[in-house]
């Protein structure tokens, strides 16, 4: 194989973490070299730590020009390439953010507490469109401006955990939408294909839809005809899993799929926990690289791109 492999950025969530300990980071993993450095140690204490993931940890990534732009529970920062913070913003309709990508100078974030999509412009460095999903008899939505009090309620009906943007508009999955969706110009909703209960990062790929199937532990592509390919999620020895003895209903468990990404049509990059990412070949089935950050259980990957910078 002739290809370079990537060089990619990861954030994670120690779930189950205490106020006082680290809960999260942000590493660079160099395929080529094998290797994992940690670039942000996440431990700010001033966080909601109430339940298995709450507010701990860092989630997406996306970036606009030199700048990276990685997404906390309810606030959105701005770094540079030595990872210092530059700045951030927060919205009272901003909770429990899961994934987020820039097009056109518009960063749109997922707000899960809120069943919500949300854009920041950074032109105006301001919050300035949201669009609260329903269902009833069938998928609908309403457009909000997140700069007024006037904006849906908190509710994590749908768990909104996907956001992706191209010329057609937006797509938008979650953990119980048991579907990817699709909301036009005119921000009317489709659905545009099932996915099963548990998914993470569904997008369109290829002529079809590559997702965590994070049920199942694995990563799952399904073409426009119905054929699919799958690659199992890296799983390890018992006895090389730290804290392997927590309660599942308090981590991610071991095979725990979340944070994808693809280079070209080709390969893609996959996360897991404890806090793994690999690459996955989709010519030959094969897993061709993996590096491992760390071994603890409580330790899963959340964000995952490629990196864009040399």
């Amino acid at each position: 194989m002739n290809i370079r492999l990537p060089k990619v950025i990861v954030t994670s969530v120690v779930r189950g973490s205490q106020q006082g300990e680290s809960h999260g980071g942000v590493f660079t993993i160099d395929f080529e070299e094998q290797t994992a450095d940690q670039c942000v140690d996440w431990n700010t204490g001033d966080i909601d730590f109430s339940g298995r993931g709450a507010d701990r940890g860092l989630r997406g990534i996306t970036f606009d020009g030199d700048d990276i732009y990685i997404a906390a529970s309810d606030e959105l920062f701005r770094y540079n390439h030595k990872f210092e913070i530059q700045d951030s913003w927060r919205n009272p309709y901003l909770k429990h953010c899961h994934e987020i990508i820039c097009k056109n100078r518009k960063i749109f974030l997922s707000s899960t507490g809120f069943d919500s999509l949300l854009v920041f412009d950074l032109d105006e460095e301001v919050f300035n469109w949201g669009y609260h999903l329903l269902k009833q008899d069938q998928w609908n939505g309403f457009p909000f401006d997140p700069r007024l009090t006037t904006g849906p309620r908190a509710s994590n009906e749908h768990h909104i955990n996907m956001v992706f943007v191209d010329n057609t508009g937006i797509y938008l999955s979650g953990l119980r939408t048991s579907a990817l969706l699709h909301i036009n110009h005119k921000n009317e909703v489709q659905e545009v294909c099932s996915l099963p209960p548990g998914a993470h990062n569904a997008r369109p790929f290829r002529d079809g839809v590559l997702f965590n199937d994070t049920d199942s532990d694995c990563i799952r592509y399904v073409g426009r005809d119905g054929a699919q390919q799958a690659f199992s999620i890296r799983k390890y020895a018992p006895e090389e899993i730290q804290h392997a003895g927590i309660d599942d209903s308090r981590v991610a468990r071991q095979g725990f799929g979340r944070g994808l990404c693809t280079l070209g049509d080709r390969f893609i990059v996959g996360g897991s926990s404890p806090s793994t990412v690999s690459v996955y070949d989709l010519e030959s089935g094969q897993t061709v690289a993996s590096v491992n950050m760390t071994m603890d259980i409580r330790n899963a990957v959340h964000g995952l791109e490629l990196w864009p910078y040399d």
